[in-house]
């Protein structure tokens, strides 16, 4: 039970998210889509370094050698896993009209959708492989940590799944549409959670590089992806405390929960 509700708890704050558009009749401010776009970043940035990158320096350093290298190695591969993604899968970022990827003639908000699930990838990742961790007993994971990451991903979730179905809602998609293709965008996190967690279960050693692979796909996602637009144009100063309450909340949640 406790590994289905840690699973679905991210997917639940991106449906909760996009549910917004039932309730917001407005478009979207920039200036509070920056604002939510740089806390995004600082929750993915403090998971990467606290629930993923150490743990998984801690785990390697007990199996001896050279405790840096399995990290290295994972957090390269997740980082150009994520470029080969973004390089290969047609998608359309927001406030972008020139998709990327192959070319396609897939609809707009099919590839603004994909761009959002490539984002969620990653962090279905992440809570897949901390919860693995957990389970084994044996590692520098516990399951409130898993929890607390599962818990801050779902709240910087929260904004994503607004800010996918409020476009499109302003584009002239009906609310349930904008709603469902919102909700389904996070549907990739406990997809890539229990694939995770089956790979993490029967091989044990490499723990480590699936931890810092996670820690690197997240990484690429903060720099190519949410940083950028949450300082491009105007009011980028929003952006910035946005990142400083996110990273402050995965803090304060480590230290009470963790």
């Amino acid at each position: 039970m406790m590994e289905l509700t840690t699973i679905l708890v991210p997917f639940v704050g991106t449906s909760l998210g996009a549910a917004m558009v039932f309730c917001m009749k407005k478009e979207m401010q920039p200036k509070t889509e920056k604002l939510l776009l740089g806390f995004a970043s600082g929750v993915m940035m403090a998971a990467a370094f606290w629930s993923l990158l150490l743990p998984a320096l801690e785990m390697a350093g007990t199996s001896g050698g050279a405790g840096w290298k399995p990290v290295v190695v994972g957090f390269l591969l997740g980082m150009g896993f994520l470029l080969a993604l973004d390089s290969v899968v047609p998608h359309l970022h927001l406030d972008s009209e020139k998709p990327e990827g192959v070319k396609s003639k897939w609809r707009q908000t099919t590839m603004m959708c994909f761009a959002v699930a490539l984002h969620n990838l990653p962090e279905g990742m992440a809570v897949g492989v901390t919860f693995a961790g957990a389970q084994m007993g044996n590692t520098a994971i516990t399951l409130t940590g898993a929890l607390v990451l599962a818990i801050g991903i779902a709240i910087q979730n929260f904004p994503e799944g607004a800010i996918i179905s409020m476009p499109l809602r302003n584009a002239g998609a009906g609310k349930g549409k904008a709603f469902a293709w919102g909700m389904l965008s996070g549907a990739v996190e406990p997809v890539a959670a229990i694939l995770t967690i089956l790979v993490a279960e029967h091989v044990v050693p490499i723990l480590p590089y699936l931890l810092s692979f996670a820690a690197g796909a997240m990484v690429y996602v903060i720099v190519e992806e949410l940083i950028p637009q949450s300082q491009s144009g105007d009011h980028s100063n929003v952006g910035t405390v946005g990142v400083a309450l996110g990273f402050v909340l995965m803090i304060i949640m480590d230290g009470v929960l963790g």
